[in-house]
């Protein structure tokens, strides 16, 4: 299978804002004794609190940030928590400079839990959860090692995999796009997974990748997405985040422009359904690759509640485990596509088939 550089432009990460002053995490409510009468601490729904810090993709990214929001929301609306302090709520970053001050923030605010979300949070977790030692933190797609802090990682390739199936069933052109945000080891994940079921359909199949370099450029996903649909590929994968939105736009306008027009959008994270909504009768957007961020972050969050928060673990969310998925294509994809897909999540799960990560 021909596999093509399409470009690449590595945004330059700013200096990590300096860390505030220190106030320790609010302390657990409730103890109760388990069968081998080991104490355990466990928190009542009114007595728990849960807080995340977004990235620079923003908390209307359409995308990760967004999925991990729902899932705060959702946890606390079904443990009877309001918005705002003594709840959930969530902060949000517009340059890695606000990673430390954000977290050091919430945990002042005496969350009992706080998420960061995404890897580019990884150091400023660490630096924040070995200065609280007793704060409870947890990084999404990062690994932080300390004992206060739990990892959460998930297999994208798994995902991205069923995606590439579905790219390299529905081509017509025999030519499809990927494009990614920042160069980095989950995003690479993304990469290698859909090349990879790409390949198990059809390896003669073109594969055309585009790193923006940045999480929150639109304009530059957009970009991207001319460049790729001019040079004849018809779907377009996108992992980018905020920049993805863009990939949304250059595909509607060229779907306005020409109704006939033969393009694709295969989203990420969430059901992106939305984003590629042209008018009442069509939709540009084939299907998403779902990565549950909503989900993890609702398990960690219950975990702690109960007492059992997984510091200094790390948790890996998978097709058996219901953490990426493909999403519903509404009539998009024929039947016969959606049964080849089944037949690969199986012998994923199964083991019959080990998805590359890298």
């Amino acid at each position: 299978m021909k596999k093509r550089k399409f470009g690449f432009a590595m945004a330059s990460l700013l200096a990590v804002g300096t860390l505030l002053g220190a106030c320790g995490a609010k302390e657990e409510a409730d103890t109760t004794t388990n069968t081998d009468d080991e104490a355990t601490t466990e928190e009542t729904p009114s007595d728990f609190s849960v807080a995340m810090v977004t990235d620079v993709g923003g908390i209307d990214d359409k995308s990760f940030n967004q999925s991990a929001w729902e899932g705060i929301k959702k946890f606390g609306e079904d443990n009877g928590l309001e918005e705002g302090d003594g709840g959930y709520a969530y902060l949000q970053s517009n340059s890695d400079a606000d990673y430390n001050t954000n977290l050091n923030g919430l945990i002042r605010r005496n969350f009992d839990l706080v998420f960061g979300v995404g890897f580019m949070m990884g150091d400023a977790v660490l630096e924040i959860a070995e200065q609280k030692p007793d704060a409870k933190l947890a990084i999404i797609d990062s690994v932080a090692d300390a004992p206060n802090v739990a990892s959460i990682l998930f297999k994208e390739h798994e995902g991205s995999f069923l995606a590439g199936v579905v790219a390299a069933s529905m081509t017509e052109t025999g030519k499809v796009g990927f494009i990614g945000g920042m160069e980095s080891e989950v995003i690479k994940r993304f990469e290698v997974g859909f090349i990879a079921g790409v390949e198990a359909v059809n390896p003669d199949v073109d594969v055309e990748i585009y790193y923006a370099g940045a999480f929150d450029k639109a304009e530059l996903g957009k970009t991207a997405a001319n460049g790729m649909y001019s040079s004849g590929v018809d779907i377009i994968f996108h992992a980018a985040g905020a920049t993805g939105n863009g990939v949304f736009t250059e595909a509607k306008e060229r779907k306005e422009a020409d109704p006939n027009a033969n393009v694709w959008v295969i989203g990420v994270d969430s059901d992106q359904y939305a984003e590629g909504q042209v008018n009442e009768d069509t939709n540009i957007t084939l299907t998403s690759m779902l990565k549950r961020v909503d989900v993890a972050v609702q398990d960690i969050a219950k975990q702690a509640m109960e007492g059992n928060f997984p510091g200094g673990e790390t948790v890996v969310y998978g097709l058996a485990d219901n953490g990426v998925d493909i999403a519903d294509s509404r009539g998009a994809i024929p039947q016969e596509v959606l049964d080849l897909v089944e037949e690969y999540k199986t012998k994923i799960v199964n083991g019959e088939i080990t998805v590359p990560d890298k």
